[in-house]
């Protein structure tokens, strides 16, 4: 046994670090996002759609007057970088991102959209770049997750985000486009 475990440790020492490097998530294909809002039970599939509709139009459009459609008023925020409340997001989302011309898709590279009870998580690829480093660029899968009330809004979400320092994540940069 020794003896096996011996081999096994030299043998992934010898393993070039080039085979063992980290796998980029791949995105779906646009037009696949769509397909991912589907789902036999009709309750889910209505709450990936209003999580996938929020997102185009508020958070990526900048639409923060149709926030009410989708947020309720209590609205719990887990991201350590903004408190809770619907008003407080408009507020912030106001400034920080004016309202543009609304995507029939999700900008962000969307690896899936799941749903499960009242909750909703859209897995996406990210590129970022290492503060320490300029020259190492590398790739993380991102959570978005939401909880739907009872009235069909939006109640709380989560994501993995730190706090961030002078506005930005700490420890890398985040490309805003995939494939800069």
């Amino acid at each position: 046994m020794k003896r096996a475990n011996l081999l096994l440790v030299l043998l992934l020492v010898s393993v070039p670090v080039s085979l063992v490097a980290q796998v980029p998530p791949t995105p779906a294909a646009v037009k696949d996002q769509l397909a991912m809002l589907a789902s036999t039970d009709a309750k889910l599939a209505r709450n990936k759609k209003h999580v996938f509709d929020f997102w185009r139009i508020v958070y990526e459009g900048g639409h923060v007057d149709q926030a009410a459609k989708y947020m309720a008023a209590g609205y719990i925020q887990h991201n350590p970088n903004l408190p809770s409340g619907r008003d407080i997001f408009v507020n912030f989302f106001r400034t920080a991102r004016p309202p543009k011309p609304i995507s029939d898709h999700m900008k962000m590279p969307v690896v899936s959209i799941t749903a499960e009870g009242d909750r909703v998580m859209i897995l996406s690829a990210r590129k970022v770049r290492d503060r320490a480093d300029a020259s190492h660029v590398y790739y993380i899968t991102w959570f978005d997750a939401f909880r739907i009330d009872s009235q069909g809004l939006i109640a709380e979400h989560w994501d993995p985000s730190e706090m961030w320092v002078d506005g930005k994540p700490p420890g890398a940069e985040f490309f805003a486009d995939w494939d800069n």
